[in-house]
Parts: structure tokens; sequence; C-alpha cells
């Protein structure tokens, strides 16, 4: 074989690479992030908290300073998935000034629209009453933040079918939140 029929072969493999298909779970993107077995069972805060990827699957990308501790949010049940993570300030849930974020991720195959998430049987921050507005670029559904959510401005959106992600801002961040939900990858 000469050198000139050794190049034509090489210049042939990306070609031939190309060509051949690739099973569909190789190159599709996981359908959700969901925590593992250990992450379902931890019941410890982390002191300090976790970056910007405390939640396996998703970035942060935004993530503000002056937090103290951080929390796993994971749970199972009617068919959905949750997972998520907290961040949080030493200060009383009650005080105006404690700075707090929640983003969540719910594993809900039937979720494909925005609308769907008034209905998503979740039991912590429900869109009841939610208006639909544009922030950080999204489509989400938004409203003030109220009981076991504490204050700020709760949102949410379908990131793709069958991954919702949610987002609850303390009142101190909540002139952040635009820049908060721009910054979320999965």
């Amino acid at each position: 074989m000469n050198n000139f029929q050794r190049l034509a072969a090489l210049s042939a493999l990306p070609v031939a690479a190309a060509l051949i298909a690739l099973p569909a779970h190789a190159t599709a993107r996981p359908t959700c992030p969901a925590p593992s077995k250990a992450e379902l069972r931890r019941a410890e805060p982390d002191h300090p908290p976790r970056g910007a990827t405390a939640i396996k699957g998703v970035r942060v990308g935004h993530l503000p300073k002056g937090f103290s501790y951080g929390e796993v949010a994971a749970s199972r049940h009617d068919g959905i998935t949750e997972y998520g993570y907290r961040w949080s300030d030493d200060r009383d849930d009650v005080d105006r000034a404690h700075r707090s974020l929640w983003v969540r991720v719910v594993c809900r195959p039937k979720a494909t629209r925005l609308a769907q998430l008034k209905k998503l049987p979740v039991d912590l921050g429900r869109f009841a009453g939610a208006e639909a507005v544009r922030i950080g670029g999204r489509q989400v559904l938004t409203k003030v933040g109220d009981g076991a959510l504490g204050h700020g401005r709760y949102a949410g959106w379908v990131e793709r079918d069958g991954v919702v992600v949610t987002v609850m801002a303390s009142e101190p961040l909540t002139p952040r939140l635009a820049e908060i939900i721009k910054g979320i990858r999965l």
C-alpha cells in the first residue's frame, strides 16, 4: 500500500464513523436528574453548603453568596420524583432579611406544558393562582411565596417533557431571580 492509498483510507474514517448509527440511549440526554438512594436517605445539612452543582445533573449558574448551610430535599411519591437543594443563612425563617434559595427538579412524565404545573402533585409549592410571565429568558409560572414556602417569590417552568424546575427565592434574593433562573442548566 502506497502513501496515497493510506491517506485515502484515513480520510474515509470520519465519514464511515458518521454513518454508523449509535443506539438511541447513547445520544439522548438523561430524561430527568434523579437522586441516588443515598441522597434519598440523607438527613444531615451541609455546613458549608454545596456549590452550584449541589443537585446532580443540574447547574445553578448564578448562586448568590452568603449562605451558611444547605440541605438536600428528595422524595418519590405519586409517580413523581422530587430532587432539590435549599441554600440558607442562619437567620430565623420569619426574619425578612432571611436569605434562602430552593431549587428543585420534579420528574413527572405527564408534564409537557406550563399550564400543567397548576396541577403538579407536589407536597410543597403548588402553583394554584400563579401567573405566567417571562423571567430570565424563560416563560414561567410565578407567585408570591406564602405559608410553608416563606416570604419571597416562587417560580417554575417545564424544562423539557417530563422535567419541571421550580425555584423559591426569599425576599432579599427576588431582585436577582431573573439571573438565578437564567443560570439554571440541566
